[in-house]
């Protein structure tokens, strides 16, 4: 089925095809075992569209792919390096496979030569800081980007069932080649900001405890995971323009708005302003606005109460503003860079999933992160607390 969809593309799969596969779902036995929960979950990404409940999370295939945000930081951030390298080397291994004629997928609008060793290239060096941690004896020395891509392909081990979950979690609308690429990049970063949600959440609990220490760790943590991402825009800006336009006609209904994870990493910061919480952006991740209205609390909340609680000496004050002033600025250079990416390849128009695209992201590129702190000027730490 995936071959076939992948043939296709998503939402051009026939009515025929669709409704045997709904009957078939409707005839899964009853259970929760690993594989059944996988087979249920794909069946679901797969009908999306017959279903009516196409959206941004059916689109990547999250719920394949979605880490446990209750896991422990290190757990998660261990969970993080190795989804990233997978999804890297699983882009890198279609990329050359493309390019060797070894597959006929995706056939529309391959990139030439020169855009695929700058794809390559920036795969790599995306991979590096992951693969320092997670593989320090192996290392990419060689130049030549199409080298150094399969270099990397045989430095990352992936599992028989971690390759599984890879293939079906690729199921693009249409065959154009660089929707691949598009998909996986947005996979890497959502399982980016499930890390920052679990770091987040650690470095909250710390303050409540008065324990600058593991606060300010976390917080750094987050900033570097965050900073570690940026090539990944610079990736995907390898994308052609014109694949985009053309795929995206068949993605209306999913947009970035509705991502769960980010809007988590917003609202653990500070509590969004009534005119954001009530917009399009929070309706659009209803169990997040209803988490916000229920009371979480956020590390502006946190960082507030340990000071006025004497919790933290003057010393620890400044170290923690000063991380929380880190993590804003990189949070900021996240929004803006997104903007200007999409503004290349969009222009002014209209968002998917009925949003107003890039007048949208314009307008909330510089939103506070934090109201207690502000952020830090690129490559400088924080001036301290706002008052």
């Amino acid at each position: 089925m995936v071959a076939e969809y992948l043939r296709v593309g998503k939402h051009f799969v026939t009515k025929d095809v669709l409704a045997a596969l709904d009957h078939a779902r409707a005839k899964l036995p009853v259970g929760s075992g690993p594989g059944l929960l996988r087979l249920r979950r794909f069946l679901d990404i797969a009908l999306d569209k017959w279903d009516g409940c196409y959206d941004y999370h059916t689109y990547l295939a999250l719920p394949i792919l979605a880490a446990p945000t209750g896991a422990a930081p290190d757990e998660a951030a261990r969970d993080r390096d190795r989804r990233l390298l997978h999804l890297l080397v699983d882009l890198i291994q279609f990329e050359l496979a493309a390019h060797s004629g070894a597959t006929d997928l995706l056939p529309v609008q391959r990139p030439d030569r020169a855009r695929l060793a700058k794809r390559l290239r920036l795969a790599v060096r995306a991979a590096r800081p992951a693969l320092a941690r997670c593989h320090p004896d192996r290392r990419v020395t060689v130049t030549d980007p199409l080298a150094a891509a399969d270099d990397l392909r045989a430095a990352v081990e992936v599992t028989d069932a971690e390759r599984l979950d890879l293939r079906l979690s690729m199921l693009p609308v249409y065959v154009i080649h660089d929707e691949y690429l598009f998909i996986r990049v947005l996979q890497m970063y959502e399982s980016t900001f499930a890390l920052l949600v679990v770091l987040l959440r650690a470095a909250r609990t710390a303050l409540a405890g008065g324990s600058a220490a593991l606060a300010t760790g976390h917080l750094v943590r987050a900033t570097e995971a965050l900073t570690e991402a940026g090539p990944l825009f610079s990736l995907l800006a390898t994308m052609q323009p014109e694949s985009f336009r053309t795929f995206r006609a068949y993605t209306e209904g999913a947009s970035a708005i509705q991502s769960h994870s980010y809007k988590l990493v917003e609202s653990l910061c500070r509590t969004p302003d009534p005119d954001r919480l009530g917009s399009a952006a929070y309706r659009s991740v209803p169990e997040v606005r209803r988490q916000v209205l229920g009371g979480q609390a956020t590390l502006d909340q946190a960082y507030r109460r340990a000071v006025d609680g004497g919790l933290l000496t003057p010393a620890a004050r400044t170290l923690v503003a000063d991380r929380m002033g880190g993590f804003a600025a990189a949070l900021t250079t996240w929004r803006r860079t997104h903007h200007r990416l999409a503004v290349r390849m969009l222009g002014e128009a209209p968002g998917t999933g009925y949003t107003e695209g890039t007048p949208y992201l314009g307008a909330v590129r510089s939103l506070p992160v934090f109201r207690t702190v502000p952020p830090a000027p690129p490559g400088e730490p924080s001036a301290g607390p706002a008052h």
